[in-house]
């Protein structure tokens, strides 16, 4: 039961990071985001 305990906690504890990381105000996702915002926008720019 103790095992199952610990097993639930820690997936829950990566899922919280993940989320607060991943997805968070700021995280990698937005960032990544307006990353390619900015290349598309300079690729636009590009004069053939």
């Amino acid at each position: 039961m103790r095992q199952i305990l610990m097993t639930v906690l820690l997936i829950m504890t990566v899922i919280a990071i993940y989320m607060n990381v991943a997805r968070g105000n700021g995280g990698t996702e937005s960032r990544i985001q307006s990353s390619g915002v900015v290349i598309a926008d300079g690729i636009s720019r590009i004069s053939p």
